[in-house]
């Protein structure tokens, strides 16, 4: 077929069907680029408090991730029989801290910052101390509640 056979209403179906596909072909790319940038959403769950365990299931010297709310947190059973507890972000990036029972303290290890059993900020580069939370012993159990 030559251009002059083909009549004007078919090249125009003809181009809208070559842009339809490259429209579609782009949306597929830039679709799971998009989702994958939008952050997930989040449950605003709010909690006053927290049951962490029992007293017994705390050995001294030992440390234990626990949930509250939407925030990661860290309780501490100290050599002494206490308890501390903290948000395990750590205030300078906001990765998720650990107690080293070999240090004797609470360790972040994206930068190495250090934190004592008080929170405070001893070494590296965290600009302030740990979030504490109120630690509270009813009938045997552990709860942790906000400050």
């Amino acid at each position: 077929m030559t251009e002059q056979q083909v009549s004007p209403t078919k090249r125009s179906t003809l181009i809208k069907l070559l842009w339809g596909g490259v429209a579609a072909f782009v949306a597929a790319i830039c679709y799971p680029i998009f989702a994958y940038l939008r952050p997930p959403a989040v449950s605003g769950e709010k909690v006053s408090s927290v049951l962490v365990g029992a007293v017994d299931d705390f050995d001294p010297g030992s440390g234990v991730h626990f949930r509250f709310g939407n925030e990661p947190g860290l309780l501490v059973r100290l050599d002494d029989g206490s308890f501390k507890a903290f948000s395990a972000t750590c205030t300078h990036l906001d990765c998720t801290v650990q107690y080293r029972e070999d240090m004797g303290l609470i360790w972040c290890a994206c930068h190495n910052g250090k934190f004592d059993l008080r929170g405070r900020n001893i070494a590296g580069p965290p600009p302030r101390p740990l979030d504490e939370f109120q630690v509270l012993i009813q009938g045997g159990e552990v709860h942790v509640k906000q400050s």
